[in-house]
């Protein structure tokens, strides 16, 4: 796992704007990914990020990064507490909310459908994804759209150019850890 990964995958997650993002990558070695991920959290703890691996499986990890300030927010959502409490998690905080992510994703080999929930995803979207089985969205970009399209095309469109503007900053020299705004 590398710097440019984190950029490549998690920039909207790095500036501020998305609560997680979640990428894969090959884990050779556990040990060094779990030394890369450990050094990572002591640089960027205090710009109010977290990374964590949550699922070991098949040459991979399944790496999160994510804001917990916003994952709280997000979690204390009416419609995100409903959707969590249908699927059977009884947790009271953001932390004991992704050990229950992680033993699901541990236990299916596909994505539970609340992963949208930690990732910042509209729970209207979420759960027009659960109920709709996939089908009859109204756009697709980073997540299929069911609730308000127009914001979900912004939305869209600003962690595109957020990209793009770190991938840019980043190749011409600005480390990490001065791109991570603080929140």
């Amino acid at each position: 796992m590398s710097e440019e990964m984190l950029i490549e995958h998690c920039s909207p997650t790095l500036a501020g704007i998305k609560t997680g993002s979640l990428f894969s990558c090959k884990a050779d070695n556990i040990d060094d990914i779990k030394r890369t991920i450990r050094a990572l959290n002591r640089m960027l703890s205090k710009k109010g990020l977290r990374i964590l691996p949550i699922r070991y499986r098949k040459g991979r990890v399944l790496i999160y990064v994510y804001r917990p300030a916003y994952l709280m927010r997000d979690l204390g959502n009416t419609m995100a507490r409903e959707i969590l409490d249908a699927r059977g998690y009884t947790c009271q905080n953001a932390e004991a909310c992704i050990a229950h992510l992680k033993r699901n994703l541990a236990d299916s080999d596909e994505f539970p459908h609340e992963i949208g929930l930690f990732l910042g995803y509209p729970p209207e979207d979420v759960r027009g994804f659960i109920e709709n089985k996939a089908e009859g969205f109204k756009l697709v970009g980073y997540w299929k759209v069911y609730g308000d399209e127009e914001k979900a095309k912004h939305l869209f469109e600003k962690y595109k150019k957020c990209t793009d503007v770190y991938s840019r900053h980043f190749a011409g020299g600005k480390p990490l850890e001065r791109l991570t705004v603080a929140g």
